[in-house]
């Protein structure tokens, strides 16, 4: 069973003295994608409707989308053909046949999949089947998960990340997720059984600046470094602090620990515990 793990380069420079990547040829087993599955899409830095939207956006490597399908409605199961890099998120992917039809999709590579295997997304409780919650085990780490019936999977798709069935009661079923918060959701909302796969993505040290320009991430001035009348850190004599209580936004907000979702939302009633901040 592969599973990601850290490679370290030679000191060569100071740049790849501190430097670690992924260890992609021990769990990748192809570098071409599926072109039928690919999209091009014009990179937007940040822009909507012309005006910037995200800050310190643009540039980095051009990027094609790989068609994920995230409802994983196979009858009667799919084989794995590959284990695939996605550039578009942290997560692996995973080409795999439809049994019934013979098309080909992408899902998310959970780790314990194998390439050659059968799955299928019936109630059998197996690392990278799809289930509804109510058939998962208190105690099953699951990811993958719909918000709501026939949705697609919207939570917990991130390299390693994973919830926790927690309890299961009335319809519903709670679970514990990666934020720390306490959640119910309907009992025939789906999920995939294991954690995301490439686990050691948060390990990964970038090294130097070069690495982050390639990612489409632009230079990002403090503000503690401006101008008073650019920033509300800024001005002051030689390096002081931000002469503060809390950080702000450049417009004079709160930049930390705030809350920002609607109080009057409804589906606050079905939030247990709120992840801390």
């Amino acid at each position: 069973m592969p599973t990601s793990r850290i490679k370290l380069y030679t000191p060569t420079t100071p740049g790849r003295r501190k430097t670690s990547v992924i260890d992609y040829k021990a769990i990748l087993t192809t570098n071409d994608p599926h072109k039928p599955l690919l999209i091009s899409k014009k990179n937007s830095a940040g822009r909507s409707h012309g005006k910037i939207t995200v800050r310190h956006r643009g540039g980095g490597y051009r990027k094609v989308i790989r068609q994920i399908n995230f409802k994983r409605v196979f009858e009667k199961g799919f084989k794995v053909e590959t284990i695939e890099y996605d550039p578009n998120r942290s997560a692996f992917i995973s080409l795999v046949v439809d049994l019934k039809s013979g098309d080909k999709h992408y899902i998310l590579y959970t780790r314990g999949m194998e390439v050659g295997k059968i799955y299928s997304d019936t109630q059998e409780i197996q690392e990278g089947n799809s289930v509804e919650l109510k058939q998962a085990p208190i105690g099953t780490l699951v990811s993958q998960v719909e918000l709501n019936p026939g949705q697609g999977a919207k939570l917990v798709r991130g390299a390693g990340n994973y919830a926790q069935v927690t309890a299961r009661e009335g319809g519903l079923v709670t679970l514990k997720l990666p934020s720390g918060e306490t959640r119910k959701f309907q009992e025939n909302c789906t999920c995939v059984i294991g954690r995301v796969g490439n686990e050691a993505f948060e390990l990964v040290r970038i090294g130097k600046a070069g690495r982050v320009r390639n990612k489409g991430f632009r230079p990002s001035v403090r503000g503690k470094a401006m101008n008073p009348v650019d920033h509300p850190h800024g001005g002051g004599e030689a390096r002081n602090s931000i002469g503060m209580k809390y950080p702000k936004t450049p417009w004079g907000k709160h930049a930390l620990g705030v809350r920002t979702r609607d109080k009057k939302k409804s589906s606050s009633k079905f939030i247990v515990k709120r992840r801390s901040k």
